[in-house]
C-alpha cells in the first residue's frame, strides 16, 4: 500500500498522529476485550468444570471495581 510505507509517511508527516490514535484506539480495544473476558465473573472459560459458574455468585457480595 503506498499510504502505509516509511517513505510516504516521511512525505506526509501530517499523517502521524493519526497513525498514533488509530493505533492506541486499536490496543485499547484489545485491552478492554482482554480485560472484560479474564476479570468478568460472567465469563466461563470451563465448561466442563461448572456450566454455570455465575450462580455461585447468586448469595455472595460481588465488588464491581
Amino acid at each position: 500500500m503506498q499510504g502505509m510505507s516509511l517513505a510516504s509517511i516521511k512525505k506526509n508527516p501530517a499523517l502521524i498522529p493519526l497513525y498514533v490514535c488509530v493505533g492506541l484506539g486499536a490496543v485499547a480495544a484489545v485491552f478492554y476485550t482482554a480485560r472484560l473476558a479474564i476479570r468478568s465473573p460472567e465469563v466461563s472459560w470451563n465448561r466442563k468444570g461448572n456450566p454455570e459458574p455465575w450462580e455461585e455468585f447468586r448469595n455472595k457480595q460481588h465488588k464491581v471495581r
